[in-house]
């Protein structure tokens, strides 16, 4: 006998049901061992963020320390890969982006006339994440095949050749092959089949664990 193909009689499935689990499953903490940092954690992280992230917001505002963050319901494209890492993993890139521009604040791009590290900002901006996981050895060569993506890697591109722009590799759609990312690009955090709609420019896998 085949196993019935719908939910059994008696127990309705519910769009509140639906959306109960969903929040459920956004709200788990970070995992107990630091260890333990799976993609897939990375990219429920991500996921999460769409339809609460609605719009793209440039605008630079001063965050508390550590642990800053704009009201969710805005951001950059650089926010979707914090705010996964804080959900998932309790990595704050806000602290560690600016020990690091505090150790070796050379190694890191000029682009705005800066004398000293900014922590309201500097996580926030792509190239610096670049020089970050640079210097964290989490940089990997940019496949010319789209099987050569991971779900969970971080991808770098530059939009009309000169704005960068970042994101997270889905597991959706079979994989990297499907180029599903989810990112930011303009109307809140999205996740869409774009990973080669423009030149990339990087591609890096940091703090995973399998």
């Amino acid at each position: 006998m085949s196993a019935p193909s719908g939910p059994r009689p008696g127990i309705p499935v519910t769009r509140r049901a639906v959306v109960a689990g969903l929040a459920a499953l956004c709200a788990a903490p970070a995992a107990a061992d630091p260890g333990i940092r799976h993609a897939s954690s990375l990219i429920v992280a991500a996921r999460c963020q769409v339809g609460q992230t609605l719009r793209y917001d440039p605008a630079y505002t001063a965050l508390p320390f550590p642990g800053g963050d704009v009201p969710r319901g805005k951001g950059v494209c650089t926010d979707v890969l914090i705010r996964a890492y804080r959900d998932a993993f309790g990595l704050d890139l806000q602290a560690l982006v600016n020990a690091d521009m505090r150790r070796a604040f050379a190694a890191y791009p000029r682009n705005w006339g800066l004398k000293g590290p900014d922590r309201n900002i500097d996580h926030r901006r792509v190239p610096n994440l670049q020089a970050f996981f640079l210097r964290q050895h989490a940089r990997l060569p940019v496949p010319r095949d789209p099987a050569g993506w991971q779900p969970g890697d971080i991808f770098t591109s530059l939009i009309g050749g000169r704005l960068p722009h970042t994101g997270i590799v889905s597991d959706r759609g079979g994989g990297s092959r499907a180029g599903y990312v989810i990112h930011n690009i303009g109307n809140g955090t999205r996740e869409e089949a774009a990973l080669f709609d423009h030149p990339l420019t990087g591609r890096y896998r940091w703090a995973l664990s399998g």
